[in-house]
């Protein structure tokens, strides 16, 4: 059902490079992510329960293409990216209802789910690094973040630093850590739950 353009590889890979030089303290990574990080991220979802998904900062669309794979026709994928030219790729690159396309912060998570009548999120994954971001913003969106995850949902942080360990540990009761080795940088994950 993923539905996607003629948006090239070749092409995803210079816009993401061109915009790492651009604002490398908003991607922490020159290149995409890996296909073994993305399934060794998206391997601990529970892809039957799962209704209502999210990803913040979803770049060229590595992880939006494998989520809307894997799940249901009849689930939900939020995706929230702040750069225009991220966005503009991906709503060129993807024609999926079950796909929103959202030009926001992650930090607006709690009213734009609200304005769709989407009452909390299942799964919620995160590659926006915390660790450069202003302290302010990173608890404004992990606050917000907590108040949408619906009782034994997930949210799961990939990261190249565990500097945020300590504000995750802070706000989920479950915090399980995982590390893949085979993506450029090395990614360490956080799975949580409240």
């Amino acid at each position: 059902m993923v539905l996607e353009s003629g948006v090239t590889r070749g092409e995803q890979v210079r816009i993401f490079a061109k915009n790492f030089f651009k604002h490398p303290r908003m991607l922490g990574s020159l290149i995409p992510s890996s296909r073994f990080l993305i399934d060794e991220v998206l391997g601990g979802v529970d892809w039957k329960s799962v209704r209502v998904f999210v990803e913040y900062g979803p770049g060229v669309g590595s992880f939006t293409t494998e989520i809307l794979r894997r799940m249901s026709p009849q689930a939900s994928l939020v995706v929230f990216e702040t750069n225009r030219e991220f966005v503009e790729l991906l709503r060129r690159k993807y024609d999926d209802p079950r796909l929103t396309i959202v030009h926001s912060s992650a930090g607006d998570v709690e009213r734009v789910l609200s304005r769709m009548d989407l009452k909390s999120a299942d799964c919620i994954i995160s590659g926006i690094p915390f660790s450069t971001m202003p302290p302010e913003v990173r608890k404004t969106i992990l606050d917000k973040t907590r108040a949408v995850i619906k009782p034994g949902g997930q949210f799961i942080v990939y990261q190249f630093s565990a500097e945020v360990l300590s504000h995750l540990r802070s706000r989920f009761r479950v915090v399980q850590q995982d590390f893949e080795l085979l993506n450029i940088l090395p990614a360490r994950i956080f799975r949580c739950q409240l």
